[in-house]
């Protein structure tokens, strides 16, 4: 870790470019300025949603998550920097797996809703998809490791099963789409 920052601000984004962690800069709608500030808002949800009442171990599992987050930051602040390994993104498949296995079979399509942490946990998925997106953006113009790619993908499935146990766990229902169409 390098020197801590003793002044937050150092006026050299007024003209509008920010400083990566190799020390070059770009403007600050870069691709990869974009991407950070998705996963820095990602990452922010997912702190408002630990403030409510979770099972433990999603709790933890969401804690864990927010590091990778700020690890994967710090992979795309870096250019050609690789923090997200394939063991994380085989952990994250698990851990979906295991929570999905206690969960009803989907039938329907599912709402952004149930109780309030859950509708937290839905709106963190959504910003994980933009996220996604536009990291596939800056894939097309600048390398990208592919297990970042794959764990930012697996992350909004993750989070929607998270979103779903959730509400199994305070005994709220999902709330079910259904075509207002006769």
């Amino acid at each position: 870790m390098g020197n801590r920052l003793t002044r937050l601000y150092t006026k050299t984004g007024d003209a509008g470019t920010t400083g990566l962690g190799d020390g070059s800069r770009v403007n600050k709608d870069h691709y990869r300025v974009e991407v950070m500030g998705d996963v820095d808002e990602l990452n922010s949800i997912i702190g408002l949603l630990l403030t409510y009442e979770i099972p433990p171990y999603i709790d933890e599992e969401l804690t864990r998550i927010q590091h990778d987050l700020f690890d994967l930051g710090a992979e795309v602040c870096i250019p050609g920097h690789i923090v997200i390994e394939e063991k994380r993104v085989q952990e994250l498949e698990s851990g979906l797996d295991s929570i999905n296995a206690n969960l009803s079979a989907l039938k329907e399509f599912i709402l952004p809703g149930g109780n309030r942490a859950a509708a937290i946990c839905h709106h963190a998925r959504t910003v994980c998809r933009r996220a996604e997106r536009r990291l596939v953006s800056l894939s097309h113009h600048e390398m990208i490791s592919p297990f970042a790619m794959q764990y930012i993908n697996r992350l909004s499935d993750y989070l929607f099963v998270i979103a779903r146990e959730i509400n199994r766990h305070a005994h709220t229902p999902d709330v079910l789409w259904r075509s207002l169409k006769k």
